[in-house]
């Protein structure tokens, strides 16, 4: 799609690469942002930039902070015998706007896939177990994608916590198959955490 003006082709060229922002819909946000002050655009570049420059991992968890630890972890109200263990920080938003989650959480930052060569020193696992050796962890709930790599993930994780003395559960099967946690809906993701299963041997 091409306008009369490089300048708003190359703002639509890379408005388009967010997903689910096709060519029509980054030139209405183009046009959008042309409309507002000029102080308003700057700002959201501004924004835009102090997050990408600006954003830290949570050194406990691995969640994205502002700070070394992250707002979860940092809270005093939450359940540190608790630690829910996820893929990515995606997953994280998702299970905290249920409001059904009082714990603690472990980002993996991926998942074991020995197709891809990805094996478990390759995602934040062997950082997990420290944690657990090191902490007050009494259970964790594995809330990993029904795929085969989530699966694959689930089994080696829960051998782990299991062979350290950890309860260990997962999701119930309000998830779908082969689904990605973070496009779950609140009211299934919160169906699920509550009706977690215990993983046995």
């Amino acid at each position: 799609m091409s306008t009369s003006s490089n300048l708003i082709n190359k703002a639509v060229e890379q408005l388009s690469k967010f997903p689910g922002i096709g060519q029509k819909s980054a030139l209405r946000m183009a046009l959008h942002l042309l409309k507002k002050t000029e102080g308003d655009t700057v700002e959201l570049s501004h924004a835009l930039i102090n997050m990408r420059t600006e954003i830290k991992f949570c050194k406990q968890c691995y969640n994205i902070s502002d700070s070394d630890m992250c707002n979860v972890c940092s809270s005093p109200s939450k359940d540190e015998s608790l630690v829910c263990v996820v893929k990515d920080f995606q997953d994280v938003i998702a299970i905290e706007n249920t409001g059904q989650y009082n714990g603690h959480f472990h980002v993996l930052g991926g998942l074991i896939s020995p197709v891809d060569g990805i094996g478990p020193s390759d995602v934040k696992i062997p950082e997990l177990l420290q944690r657990v050796e090191h902490g007050t962890i009494k259970e964790a709930i594995i809330a990993l994608s029904s795929t085969l790599e989530g699966d694959t993930t689930e089994y080696y994780i829960a051998k782990k916590l299991r062979e350290r003395g950890v309860g260990v559960s997962t999701l119930s099967k309000g998830i779908s198959v082969g689904g990605e946690l973070e496009y779950a809906d609140e009211m299934t993701l919160a169906r699920s955490i509550r009706n977690r299963v215990k993983l046995e041997n």
